[in-house]
């Protein structure tokens, strides 16, 4: 809210002279996974402690185009302050749930399951993650103290994959080790070492099918990059545990809601 109250407040509804209360409601413009509802009411009691915000539905559920997602009553002015921070709150949240359902409804009948990265903006990588889990997705590691991932520019750099991995199962306190291989020739290399999961990036299909047998149960699996609608089916159908989807962060559309008084 503050950097639309810098420095001056709202200089166009200060120019209302009545402030009497008034009654409005939110509307979803498309079908949706809805989510943000909380935020949306935070958005309102910051202009005005007194603002009454009822929700008409709940984080995670799909809502059809036209649905009253909440109902708000309390005092014009503190209402109209807030009005974009909270629809831009609801349509963020639910345009990444929303994504996610999309993948999610995808590979539904396979052992799979589909996980956000940190490809995220700055600061908002929690409501984005939150985003996600409304989805159906699961949370990928949030910032990097959660888990070792061992990604190609960290084996470019060291040189040596396998030294590489021991290293970081001495040094692990407790800690996931996850190890991102680009072929199968570098995941023979370090089979047999005790680590939690391989992330195989951007394999075909097919050479993915080959690394899960490799991993038999030994190892949890992950596919990643070049992810989307059209083939996250025939990844999954790979028998990989997990798929990490990038877009479902970055590049999810927003939903479009309006506020309406009535």
């Amino acid at each position: 809210m503050s950097e639309d109250l810098r420095p001056s407040g709202d200089i166009t509804t200060k120019l209302i002279k009545n402030n009497k209360k008034i009654k409005a409601k939110i509307i979803s413009n498309q079908n949706c996974i809805i989510g943000g509802l909380n935020f949306a009411k935070e958005a309102f009691k910051y202009s005005d402690k007194k603002v009454n915000f009822r929700t008409k539905t709940k984080d995670g559920k799909k809502i059809k185009k036209g649905k009253i997602v909440a109902i708000i009553h309390g005092k014009a002015k503190g209402i109209l302050i807030s009005e974009r921070v909270a629809l831009n709150f609801l349509s963020f949240i639910s345009g990444i749930a929303t994504k996610t359902k999309k993948f999610v409804d995808k590979v539904k009948g396979e052992s799979c399951k589909i996980c956000c990265t940190r490809k995220t903006a700055p600061n908002l990588r929690s409501i984005q993650k939150y985003g996600v889990k409304l989805g159906g997705g699961l949370n990928h590691r949030f910032n990097l103290s959660n888990e070792i991932l061992i990604k190609d520019n960290h084996i470019a750099v060291d040189g040596d994959i396998r030294a590489l991995v021991k290293r970081a199962i001495k040094n692990n306190k407790g800690k996931k080790i996850t190890v991102e291989v680009d072929n199968l020739n570098q995941f023979k290399k370090i089979v047999g070492l005790k680590f939690n999961r391989v992330l195989f990036d951007n394999m075909s299909p097919k050479k993915l099918r080959k690394g899960v047998r490799m991993a038999k149960k030994i190892y949890e699996t992950e596919a990643s990059g070049g992810v989307n609608l059209k083939n996250v089916k025939r990844i999954a159908a790979t028998g990989v545990t997990r798929i990490s989807v990038g877009q479902i962060t970055h590049s999810a559309p927003a939903i479009d809601f309006k506020l309406t008084l009535f």
